[in-house]
This record gives structure tokens, C-alpha cells and sequence, in this order.
């Protein structure tokens, strides 16, 4: 894995939109490139430029040696397709294999003349062994092998994510191009991925929001500005970046400050010493008797006109020093709406199914005002516990009681409110029950504007369906929140405030997450875990 990926002033933009402009990036075997900024910044874009599969509109891309791979963030199962044939196209091995199979049928016509290096090509990239390979992985990531020929899209939202894994793990590129890998990974498949990215010799660019998994396999970060289009790079691991750019925030700071000051201070010079010209004038013109009384004044103006050009020319050969550029933010608060009972919900004795698979028999209690997580591996059985709790699911045996006055809240992990047919805005106020006009101001404080509100709902992309969602649940005034997998395609910055929302958060919150950072930052009273084993 010795391939070098060069980018040179890159440029992209879509209609009229400037998406990227002039980002250069270098990328070396041993390198681990964490791309961040705001969701629309580009991030993803600049991937796809990386890979090739996108043109730039000007700059170049090239790779010293080997191939680049491209895994994109959303999971691309497809109807058909058996979970081999998915993990030999996104390894690459399938394209390759595809041509070195017409390189090879070249031969008989007398052609064929690239046949080894496409052979070359199908082994560097493990294509020999994959399916060999491929039920060792599997089998490490909890995974039948008879899955291998079971459709993708007949995968559970567990196995997905760990089909996804497998293909990253499986993969021998020698750079690559990872967008948002942890998004649906559990603490298993997190940990597995930070050692492959850690242990691989290969370079890798990586777009990510899981400040934990950052901190623990970047070398150095890229910083995409939405304003100006351009990035910057950080040297030191997440770490050093977070260092940096806030000493480069204060510094840009003092600098505004300090040309602020000075800028003030001959605005204020030239204002005093025209007011004394221009009033000295006045007296030259006067009627005193006196020609030396006269002739001094005039000379005073004279010299104090002198003295206002001169801080005039000062003012103009100031360097302009631009205030430092806020972005906007997403302003978050849960009210926690009115207290219910002592008791939020309760499961007794409770057994839940969802085809073949069990979970109980459980007794879980949640108290008002309550704050608990429930984390456990992929297929373990978060979402059904969730679905229980709430009555979205009915048991198969025992009892569930949800307390008088208690409002659910939830934020389920498909984002499933807002992937229906209808427009954005048309479908909030079904749901909300607001008016258009107070609608559309609420999702304008979410960064939703008039080009998204009038876009179908399911056209929009995973952050935007989540800041909906998320609008959503601001104005329900529900006391029960339950959040599962929320970081889920929210950019850093609104992560910090949904944060500090749940922090503040006074009603009982079920936090269903995989989000390191997240069940650090938020004060929790406990935590529930479940495991494979809770199935009988």
C-alpha cells in the first residue's frame, strides 16, 4: 500500500452554488486525513472528487500508485444483489474481476494486451480469497455465513451495519475514502474499525461526526469553511486541531479587536480635527479688526486641514481586518413540557417479538425525570425494548403501563417522519399541527429555508431529515423524550447543542446511543445494557 493521493485545487459547484473552491489535499501511506465542517459544507463532495467519481469543475486528482476506494455514507443494498456480490463491488474486487475477465476473452481475438496488469490488479485487491475472507470476517462480527447468500435488503438494521463494517474490513485499497463509517456501529464494531484504520498501512480520508473515534485514529484534520468554500488543514490528530483552531479563533479575534481599535480612534481623530478646521475657517471669515488675529487663524486652519489629511491617509493605509465569521447555530431547547406521575412507564414481566426474534421476559422501570441510556451490540434488541416501552410494539406476554399526562417524544434512527412522499413543510404541519406561517418560522431556526420546506420530505438528505425531526420535537412539548442513535448526520457543531439541550433537558430521557462523547457529556443516572444473550 505505497499510493499517494494528490488533489490540486479542487473546484466544484452545482448550478450556480460554489461548493468547493481551490481545496488542495495530500494524502500519504500511514496518513488518516478526518475531514470536518458544517453538513453542506462540501465534505461529501470532496470525496467523490477524491475517488473519481465526480469531476471537478478545475483542479486535478491523481494517485501516485495502487487504487483509491470510495465508501459512501449511505448503505447502497440493492434489490437482488446477495451480501457476497455486496462486499465484492464495494471492495472493488467484483469491477475488477469484471475486467479482467474481458481482458482475458480479449486474448482469443489476438487483443488482451492489458490482461496482467488487470490480473495484478484483481489479486492486489484481494479478489482470490475474498470469499474466504469474507466468512472469516463475518463470522468475528457476529454474523451467520449463510447470510452471504441472503439478499441485502433483507438484512436487519443490525446486520446492515455490520455488512457495511465487513466491507471496509474486507477491503485492500490502498487509499481509503470513508464517509461517516460509525454511523449505526455499536461499541464491537467501533473498536474494530479504529484498529483497522490504526494498523492499516494504507493512507485514508475519512469524514466523520464521532468525536471519540477521531480523537483515536486521525493524524491530521481538514477543515471545510461553508462561507469562503476553501479548507484548512490542523496538524496533530483531533487533539491538535482543536487547539489550533482555537488559538487561530482568538487570535483573529484580537486581530479584529486591535483594527477595530485604531480604526476608531482616526475615525475619531479625523472627525475632531475637521470640526476644528472648518470652525477655525469660520473665525478667519469673521469681523475682527485685528489682520494678525485673522492671518494666525487662517494659518491654524491651514495647519489643522494638514493635520486631517494626514489622518485621512492614515485611515486609508490601515489594513481592513474582517470580523471573524459566526456560523449559524442550531438554537435547541426541550421545555420537558408538564410532569406526569412518579412513574413513566413500566414493563412487568414483559416478552417481545419481532419475527424470530425474543427479548425477555424484562421488568424495566423509568421514574420521572429519569435520565437513561440503553446501549448494547447491534441485534441485541434496543429498538424492540424502545418500541415496548413507547406501545409502538405489542408484548407477547406480560404487562406495560405508560403513567397519566406522560407526551412521548421520540427520534427514531430512520428518521422515519419525514420519508414520505409529501413536501417538507406540508408534512410538519400534519404532524405538528402548527400553522404554515409559524411552521415555516420554526424550520428556519433549523437551517431549513425555503428550498428544503418545499422539497419532498424523503428527497432530503439524512442531516436535514434529522434537524426536522428534531424541529419537531421542540414543538411537541413532550416530557418522555426518547432519542435513539441521535448524532446520527448531525454536523459537530449542532451536536455540541444537542448536547447542552439534553443536559438541560428537565422530563425523562431514554437515550438509545453509540455516541462515546455523547453519554459522556450528558448527565445520565443510569445506564441499561443488553446483550445478545437477553434472547430466550
Amino acid at each position: 500500500m505505497s499510493g499517494t493521493l494528490i488533489a490540486r485545487d479542487l473546484s466544484k459547484a452545482h448550478g450556480a452554488a460554489t461548493i468547493l473552491a481551490g481545496v488542495s489535499v495530500t494524502v500519504a501511506p500511514g496518513d488518516v486525513l478526518g475531514v470536518v465542517g458544517p453538513n453542506g459544507a462540501g465534505k461529501s463532495t470532496l470525496l467523490r472528487l477524491l475517488a473519481g467519481v465526480d469531476a471537478p469543475d478545475a483542479g486535478d486528482v491523481r494517485l501516485t500508485s495502487g487504487t483509491a476506494g470510495y465508501l459512501p455514507q449511505e448503505p447502497d443494498r440493492r434489490p437482488g444483489e446477495r451480501l457476497q456480490d455486496y462486499l465484492a463491488r464495494r471492495t472493488g474486487a467484483a469491477a475488477a474481476e469484471e475486467r479482467m475477465n474481458a481482458e482475458a476473452a480479449a486474448l482469443a481475438d489476438g487483443g488482451g494486451e492489458d490482461y496482467s496488469d488487470a490480473l495484478e490488479a484483481w489479486l492486489e485487491l484481494g479478489g482470490a480469497d475474498l470469499e474466504v475472507r469474507a466468512e472469516t470476517v463475518l463470522r468475528d462480527l457476529g454474523l451467520d455465513v449463510a447470510l452471504l447468500e441472503l439478499e441485502t435488503v433483507a438484512l436487519s438494521g443490525g446486520q446492515a451495519a455490520r455488512a457495511s463494517l465487513a466491507a471496509i474490513l474486507l477491503s485492500r485499497f490502498d487509499v481509503l475514502l470513508l464517509d461517516e463509517p460509525t454511523n449505526d456501529l455499536d461499541f464491537d464494531g467501533l473498536a474494530r474499525l479504529e484498529r483497522f484504520v490504526a494498523e492499516r498501512p494504507g493512507g485514508a480520508v475519512i469524514v466523520s461526526h464521532d468525536r471519540a473515534f477521531l480523537d483515536r485514529t486521525v493524524t491530521r484534520v481538514l477543515e471545510i469553511d461553508e462561507i469562503a468554500h476553501t479548507a484548512s488543514e490542523y496538524g496533530g490528530g483531533w487533539a491538535g486541531y482543536q487547539e489550533l483552531r482555537a488559538t487561530a479563533a482568538r487570535h483573529a479575534e484580537e486581530r479584529f479587536d486591535t483594527y477595530s481599535t485604531q480604526r476608531d480612534k482616526l475615525t475619531s481623530r479625523v472627525n475632531r480635527q475637521r470640526q476644528w478646521s472648518e470652525l477655525g475657517v469660520k473665525k478667519s471669515k469673521g469681523s475682527d479688526p485685528d489682520k494678525a488675529v485673522v492671518r494666525h487663524r487662517a494659518e491654524r486652519s491651514e495647519k489643522q486641514a494638514g493635520k486631517v489629511k494626514a489622518s485621512e491617509k492614515a485611515l486609508e493605509r490601515l489594513e481592513v481586518v474582517d470580523k471573524p465569521w459566526k456560523r449559524w447555530e442550531l438554537q435547541l431547547t426541550f421545555g420537558g413540557g408538564e410532569r406526569s406521575g412518579d412513574v413513566t412507564v413500566r414493563l412487568d414481566g414483559a416478552v417481545m417479538r419481532r419475527g424470530s426474534f425474543t427479548l425477555g421476559p424484562m421488568t424495566v422501570e423509568l421514574a420521572w425525570g429519569e435520565r437513561v441510556a440503553l446501549v448494547g451490540p447491534n441485534g441485541s434488541g434496543k429498538t424492540t425494548l424502545v418500541q415496548a416501552l413507547i406501545g409502538q410494539l405489542e408484548l407477547s406476554s406480560g404487562t406495560r403501563w405508560i403513567g397519566p399526562g406522560v407526551r412521548v417524544g421520540t427520534l427514531d434512527q430512520a428518521r422515519a417522519g419525514f420519508d414520505g412522499p409529501d413536501t417538507l413543510i406540508d408534512a410538519f404541519v400534519e404532524q405538528s399541527g402548527m400553522t404554515l406561517q409559524d411552521a415555516r418560522s420554526l424550520l428556519a431556526k433549523f437551517g431549513l429555508e425555503a428550498d428544503e420546506v418545499n422539497r419532498v420530505a424523503r428527497s432530503l438528505s439524512p442531516g436535514e431529515r434529522t434537524r426536522a425531526s428534531l424541529a419537531l420535537l421542540m414543538a411537541s412539548g413532550a416530557n418522555f423524550l426518547v432519542f435513539d442513535e441521535p448524532t446520527n448526520h448531525l454536523d459537530l457543531p449542532a451536536i455540541e447543542q444537542l448536547e447542552s439541550a439534553l443536559d438541560a433537558y428537565e422530563g425523562t430521557l431514554l437515550l438509545v446511543t453509540h455516541d462515546r462523547h455523547l453519554l459522556e457529556a450528558v448527565q445520565l443516572d443510569r445506564t441499561i445494557e443488553l446483550a445478545v444473550t437477553n434472547q430466550f
